[in-house]
């Protein structure tokens, strides 16, 4: 039995969901339900393969690309791995998780550019100023940020994810300051900065227009209600997680594997489509990330998927500190050679970490499945097919197939 895919709920639903409430979506997540509905059908298109030996053929359909399609990421995650393996150092690295507030949730996804961006903001300026401060470690650092959305019951919840280097280069560019081992920075230290920073920069936004408020939030639009709004929050308690610290580069591929590419939810946690139900799996982490199942009306379930649909060309992964773009490789080096003196990854460790890690392995022959001899081999290309899409016929979806919503 063919295991349940996202594409089968909205091959099924898409439709009238689209019928509902496709007014109210945007092109980036009209595209994503497009994208992922076609994914790996005629629609797009393909190619027949046929064996150099038995002449079995089998028929071969192009992905989407969409990052937020689940069967599209491992390619784009194997390269970008590989990129970051290149990249790594000698030392120990750190997880810091900073979280928004979920009463700033409903103002992010009404303005997800502009918050999303202060996200990122805020918390690396956190970061790189509390590095640079001499009572806590007096040195640059550089890491890497990944937003997520969703918690796991699919609901808003936006939060980055850092991965940071323990230890940074000092003012000078003479040496390696290492931070304290096991120890990064001190989280009510992160906590107050990052609130401080993030609230003062949404503050900017709201004087500069930036912001706009809808449904519900409207009345915030007036400046005197959205102070009033805005204190409370700004008084409470934000949450910065430190996580312990990973043990070395094998350890930071790992958890890159696993987080760098992720989408609101994977084929492999969906259990179930019926009746107009979606069951799918997800950890509680109130009852101590106990496994469990929850079932939505597809509706519903559809309409928390896209809330984690990004804005088209929103970037989701970004580079600070001796990481960032401009710099990133000379600084590497520098970072390598202050680092010399301290013990090394054995050799054999460094050589096979991607593959160890990651599990891409160099890529096999696509063996016959029929004779498992001969290697099959793209013999006829196929043409995209928009109008045709296995087991769907709406016109509704069909019109969105066929118009360029990006």
């Amino acid at each position: 039995m063919k295991a349940l895919e996202l594409a089968d709920i909205f091959r099924a639903h898409a439709p009238a969901y689209l019928e509902g409430f496709g007014d109210s979506l945007s092109g980036a997540q009209k595209k994503a339900l497009r994208d992922v509905t076609v994914c790996r059908t005629a629609a797009l298109g393909g190619y027949i393969q046929q064996c150099d030996q038995c002449d079995h053929r089998k028929i071969a359909y192009r992905s989407c690309r969409n990052r937020h399609c689940t069967k599209c990421q491992a390619a784009a995650r194997a390269m970008w791995l590989e990129q970051r393996a290149a990249e790594l150092l000698p030392v120990e690295y750190f997880h810091v998780v900073f979280t928004l507030p979920q009463q700033l949730a409903s103002l992010a996804l009404q303005n997800q550019r502009v918050v999303y961006a202060i996200l990122f903001r805020a918390a690396s300026e956190t970061l790189l100023r509390i590095a640079a401060d001499p009572k806590h470690l007096g040195a640059k650092i550089g890491f890497l940020a990944v937003l997520h959305t969703w918690g796991q019951n699919l609901h808003h919840h936006p939060h980055l994810h850092c991965v940071v280097p323990g230890g940074g280069i000092g003012p000078d560019h003479s040496r390696w300051i290492s931070c304290r081992q096991q120890f990064l920075f001190p989280v009510k230290v992160l906590s107050r900065l990052f609130r401080a920073t993030f609230v003062a920069y949404l503050k900017r936004a709201f004087h500069q227009g930036d912001l706009g408020f809808h449904g519900k939030m409207e009345p915030l639009a007036d400046e005197k209600k959205f102070i009033v709004w805005l204190k409370p929050i700004a008084e409470s308690e934000w949450v910065v997680y430190a996580k312990p610290p990973f043990g070395g580069p094998q350890q930071v591929l790992k958890y890159l594997a696993r987080y760098s590419h992720r989408v609101a939810i994977s084929n492999q946690r969906l259990v179930s489509l019926h009746d107009g139900q979606v069951t799918f799996r997800w950890k509680d982490y109130s009852q101590a990330s106990q496994l469990t199942t929850m079932t939505l009306g597809v509706t519903e379930f559809i309409r928390r998927f896209l809330l984690h649909v990004l804005p088209s060309g929103f970037v989701k992964i970004r580079y600070f500190g001796f990481l960032a773009n401009r710099c990133r490789q000379e600084n590497i080096l520098l970072c390598r050679k202050l680092v010399a003196a301290r013990p090394k990854m054995k050799p054999e460790a460094l050589s096979s970490r991607e593959d160890s890690v990651t599990g891409q392995q160099p890529k096999p022959p696509d063996r016959c499945p029929i004779c498992r001899v001969g290697c099959m081999r793209p013999v006829e290309i196929l043409l995209p097919q928009p109008s045709v899409v296995s087991g769907l016929r709406s016109p509704i979806l069909v019109a969105i197939l066929d118009t360029d919503t990006s």
